[in-house]
């Protein structure tokens, strides 16, 4: 199942370099066998919240759960049994698990109709569509639960995972998405650097404030950490099926209709890195594509009207102007450190030091380094120059 981007898979190019962070401790998987204690502490807890295992787990008719999981299933049988487990041994018993088939062929079916007759909350259907993005709608169009949580087959929750999000997000009416931290597991090679990194970066953004400040950075939310409420889900009319990344897509929408975001600081997920990943092999999740959509949605807000500054002349700032002309969009400037570059003209365009950076009054300012630590520092200067974070500048790697 896909987690956003190619960016994580070197080959992805240099555009996804230099995200920033920490490792998480710990491992869903080592955990869960005996942490029971609640990682939240303070908070409301429900009544069901207990591990529900058992091979008799039934819910009485009509009863609406609190949780509907989100399980888009395709050839995934060497995976998809320690996945299941992990949704049965979740100290919330109040859950469904909405299980589409996305047409496999490798005995997925034949794992989730044992799991159905074991656990009644285990629901099965088949994909009515096909593909991820068909196996997604329909299963949160038959979810019956207020909040919608994503899991992939080749991943591991933690038992308290879903408690401890459906709390957060009772606690917290204004919060519309809520993922977790994650720890990466893979092959035996590892998962590569540029993955590593990625996770770093991404389990440092906790709160609204810094989810949305790179939010056109990458993909701040790991897809199958996500809680979110179904209301939401409803007014964006689901995922939409397109050339291109589903979830960044969900967020960036989301993120226009107002939404909150927010992370929980515990690992909660063990998330598997391979080889067979989407976002190593299909098209839709190549950096041209994540480009793409962020400009579009720059389009609609910040960019509107508005000629653009990129900092950043290397691969990734030469990369975006070329995308910008394109769609039509003048690019006024590129902004350099480097005294080797200041001077020159690429495409057409003058590379300025970054005292020229605000030469062009009423500009957009977007940081189109991936190196380690540049982002911060054009933060920098561009504070220093009296640009807004948010409003005038936009890191976009």
């Amino acid at each position: 199942m896909p987690r956003g981007m190619g960016v994580r898979d070197p080959r992805a190019g240099r555009e996804r370099a230099g995200l920033g962070g920490r490792d998480p401790p710990g491992s869903a998987r080592d955990v869960a066998p005996r942490h029971r204690r609640p990682v939240l502490r303070g908070g409301r807890g429900f009544a069901g919240d207990r591990p529900a295992r058992g091979p008799s787990v039934r819910r009485p008719a009509g009863v609406t759960p609190r949780v509907s999981v989100l399980l888009p299933v395709r050839n995934a049988a060497e995976t998809l049994g320690e996945c299941l487990a992990s949704l049965a041994a979740q100290t919330l018993a109040d859950h469904e698990v909405v299980a589409v088939d996305d047409h496999s062929t490798d005995g997925s079916r034949a794992l989730l109709e044992a799991a159905s007759r074991g656990d009644a909350r285990v629901r099965v259907m088949d994909n009515p569509g096909q593909g991820l993005v068909a196996a997604l709608n329909a299963s949160w169009k038959a979810a019956r639960a207020p909040l919608l949580a994503r899991m992939d087959a080749d991943d591991v929750c933690h038992p308290e995972r879903l408690r401890a999000q459906a709390i957060r997000l009772q606690e917290d009416a204004d919060l519309s998405l809520l993922g977790t931290c994650v720890r990466l597991v893979g092959s035996t090679s590892g998962p590569n650097e540029g993955m590593r990194a990625y996770v770093r970066w991404l389990n440092g953004l906790l709160e609204h404030e810094a989810i949305v400040r790179d939010l056109f950075v990458e993909s701040p939310l790991a897809h199958p950490t996500v809680m979110m409420r179904a209301a939401l889900l409803v007014r964006l009319q689901g995922y939409r099926t397109f050339d291109g990344p589903e979830d960044y897509d969900l967020w960036l929408r989301a993120h226009a209709a107002g939404a909150r975001f927010a992370k929980l600081p515990a690992v909660l997920l063990d998330w598997r890195d391979g080889p067979s990943r989407l976002s190593r092999t299909d098209p839709r999740y190549a950096s041209a594509r994540f480009r793409e959509l962020k400009i579009r949605a720059l389009e609609a807000g910040a960019l509107a009207q508005r000629p653009a500054v990129v900092w950043g002349a290397g691969p990734v700032g030469k990369g975006w102007s070329r995308a910008l002309s394109a769609r039509g969009h003048r690019v006024a400037a590129f902004v350099e450190v480097h005294p080797r570059r200041v001077g020159q003209r690429i495409h057409g365009v003058p590379v300025v030091p970054v005292e020229g950076a605000v030469a062009t009054p009423g500009a957009l300012h977007l940081a189109a380094v991936g190196q380690p630590g540049a982002r911060e520092e054009i933060r920098g200067h561009a504070a220093r120059l009296g640009l807004r974070d948010g409003d005038d500048l936009i890191a976009v790697a």
